[in-house]
């Protein structure tokens, strides 16, 4: 009697493995962890495995060749996941492949090397994304202006661009914060970086690391940035040459006459816009949204996200896979990017028409592309200087989030379709 509880034991388990050909990691209001889905995804790339990432099927979801130390892995970090047989294999894939439903199927080959560009002195909760690729478990390493300066992009697939700010006007913080002591030490350490690479102005070092990264976009780098990084590092470069430095930021009076001086070719996203130099104004320029009165409260901001064809527009529909298309909105330095001043070949992935604003755009520059995200933590509306770092298990299904780690997992992507 036991040897044949045990035949049928092994049966069912020879079974089960044979049938149980693929996990899929469902993206859609399933997944238990969202986040965490995702750093399942980069480490099963990390072991040379494939991913199939099957965009707009339940919300964008993962399909991976059935391994028992993958399933344990999912049970390990609580991402839902089931077990399918080759026929349903086939018939998700004859469904996305189908040519009038918007889904397709994009294989990801490769886990991107990815750097983030910040201080060293900054910790993980200090920017939303070091916050979601640790809680994630995606790894990354910090860099800062001695690599960039020092040729060190080429090193990496993936940059993300810290919440800086490119102009040297250390974030227009002057005027609540200049007595503060963390305010004092930034100063210091940026003026000591500058004398070290041979600069007289911060100004100076900032615009020579912003045209390090763009040549890294050129060269065919994929650059992702956040709040205050967006139009900063924009306005740097459109401002290359003048000085948009009041004397408190620099030791001497910017050129208020240097509007119609910008140069828009020079950079990636924005056009058309005017400064602000006092330096007791808060706010860069025209292109923030949150420049004068923004006429919403946080239980109606929201912006939604933009419905792309899955077989044509591959690369945005990538970038706003998703399990809603309407995200919360968030403030920051920089929180939303006001249209008239979008350039007219940038994508705008997701918006505020009532506002007339985007809040998360993308182009390509190059070789390489960049995508701007406006706000500064997805899951804390207002963010404040001092307050305590938001805690994602409190947050594992956030669409905002996910639209980051979207961005994480772009570089993976096969550029020339391929037949399953």
């Amino acid at each position: 009697m036991k040897k044949f509880i045990l035949l049928i034991f092994l049966s069912f388990s020879i079974s089960k493995i044979s049938f149980a050909t693929r996990l899929l990691i469902p993206m859609d209001e399933d997944q238990k962890n969202h986040l965490k889905a995702y750093g399942i995804s980069y480490w099963v790339l990390k072991k040379d495995l494939e991913v199939n990432w099957l965009l707009n099927y339940r919300g964008g979801s993962f399909m991976i060749m059935y391994n028992e130390l993958i399933e344990k892995e999912c049970k390990i970090r609580g991402v839902t996941y089931e077990t399918i047989s080759e026929g349903q294999v086939t018939e998700i894939l004859t469904e996305v492949a189908r040519p009038e439903v918007n889904m397709e199927l994009v294989k990801l080959l490769k886990a991107p090397k990815i750097a983030v560009y910040s201080p060293k002195t900054k910790q993980p909760w200090d920017d939303a994304v070091t916050l979601v690729l640790t809680y994630a478990e995606i790894p990354y390493e910090v860099i800062y202006d001695d690599e960039v300066l020092d040729g060190k992009l080429s090193m990496y697939d993936w940059l993300h661009v810290h919440h800086e700010d490119f102009t040297g006007q250390y974030g227009k913080f002057y005027s609540n914060f200049s007595q503060a002591a963390w305010y004092q030490a930034e100063v210091r350490e940026s003026e000591a970086m500058a004398s070290k690479h041979g600069f007289n102005k911060v100004s100076e070092l900032k615009l020579a690391v912003a045209k390090k990264i763009r040549d890294y976009v050129l060269g065919g780098g994929f650059m992702f940035a956040m709040c205050s990084a967006t139009d900063t590092y924009d306005i740097a470069l459109a401002a290359d040459g003048l000085d948009i430095c009041e004397q408190v930021f620099d030791g001497d009076p910017a050129d208020w006459n240097a509007n119609p001086k910008l140069d828009f070719s020079k950079s990636f996203a924005f056009k058309d816009y005017k400064l602000y130099f006092d330096p007791l104004t808060y706010e860069h320029s025209y292109i923030d949204a949150m420049q004068g009165t923004r006429p919403v409260s946080e239980e109606n901001d929201v912006f939604s996200l933009f419905e792309f064809s899955a077989k044509w527009d591959m690369v945005p529909a990538m970038l706003n896979q998703n399990h809603t298309s309407t995200v919360k909105g968030f403030w920051g330095q920089t929180t939303a990017f006001r249209k008239p001043y979008i350039k007219s070949g940038v994508i705008i992935l997701g918006d505020n028409k009532s506002l007339n604003e985007a809040r998360y755009i993308h182009g390509t520059s190059g070789k390489g592309t960049w995508t701007f995200y406006g706000g500064h933590d997805p899951e804390d509306y207002q963010h404040q200087v001092g307050e305590p770092p938001t805690d994602l298990t409190l947050h594992p299904n956030s669409p905002g989030y996910r639209l980051i780690l979207n961005n994480v997992l772009f570089p993976s992507a096969q550029k020339k379709k391929q037949k399953t």
